[in-house]
């Protein structure tokens, strides 16, 4: 019997190593994709992208491999990390092609950047996230740099409303996260403490909606706060390469991931309410 509970444990300490090093292994190669990709790179760019995604990794790769996580949240409740990571690769793979195509070119990149103008003239609407983004800009920007940055954010903020929008059908549809069995607050929401502040139904609820609030008006208000900024830093030097892709990418992910988490943490106080009230109801079941 302890031999058999032994090789259990090791059994579930092997497959935990390797998904925690798949994990870290993506997480790396989503870090690195731009500084291993464009071409006129410098040498201390790369250098420094792949010691950021080392950290990146690590940090992966100590967060699913430890019993209790410390910050990532829904670590046990796929796919929400898995939809937000494959939305954040597509959007960093896809900017890495269209300034791939800008400078050397090829089929797969010149693909993407047709793609990508298609989407910028079919967002670059008056009041859209893509038209304020492209005011924000100082006035000296060349209008190749604008086409490119419209191009990009046309299409790194597509990408984003889709996964939102595929997030909000799994959960209405596929209910989520109720299907994958039991779920665990504290192991899934570790920066949540339900023990303080009130009822946690509410808390979630209020939480919940402040993330998709923000998460929708933050494509709105980033540019501004970009115009307001701009004696700060050199605008052009972030249009360029690593810096264009990045910057555009968080431009676009992270509204995008927290209107996700807002709409998770509104379903998870949902389904604990729906729980109450059959509790509630047994007891009085029983009570007559």
């Amino acid at each position: 019997m302890y031999r058999i509970r032994s090789d259990e444990r090791k059994r579930v300490v092997i497959s935990r190593v390797i998904n925690a090093l798949a994990r870290a292994l993506l997480v790396a190669v989503l870090v690195a994709l731009p500084s291993l990709t464009l071409p006129m790179v410098s040498m201390d760019s790369a250098q420094i992208a792949l010691f950021v995604s080392f950290l990146a990794a690590s940090f992966t790769f100590s967060e699913y491999f430890a019993k209790s996580p410390t910050i990532i949240e829904f670590r046990d409740a796929a796919p929400f990390n898995r939809m937000r990571y494959f939305m954040a690769l597509l959007i960093v793979a896809l900017l890495t092609a269209i300034c791939f195509a800008k400078t050397d070119g090829g089929r797969l990149p010149d693909l993407v950047a047709a793609g990508a103008q298609v989407l910028g003239q079919s967002l670059d609407v008056p009041f859209s996230p893509v038209r304020l983004i492209i005011i924000a800009m100082p006035e000296t920007t060349s209008t190749e740099t604008l086409l490119t940055l419209r191009d990009g954010a046309a299409m790194a903020y597509g990408i984003s409303l889709v996964g939102v929008a595929a997030f909000f059908v799994l959960v209405r549809f596929y209910d989520w996260p109720a299907r994958n069995g039991a779920f665990n607050v504290w192991i899934n929401l570790p920066l949540f403490d339900p023990t303080t502040g009130g009822d946690v139904v509410p808390r979630l609820r209020r939480d919940g909606y402040v993330n998709i609030i923000f998460g929708a008006l933050l494509p709105f208000a980033m540019p501004a706060i970009v115009a307001l900024t701009l004696n700060w830093f050199n605008m052009v030097s972030l249009l360029e390469g690593q810096s264009f892709v990045w910057s555009i990418a968080a431009w676009s992910f992270f509204p995008g991931s927290m209107m996700m988490r807002g709409i998770a943490m509104c379903r998870i106080a949902e389904l604990i309410d729906a729980k109450r009230q059959r509790t509630y109801a047994r007891a009085a079941s029983d009570a007559a």
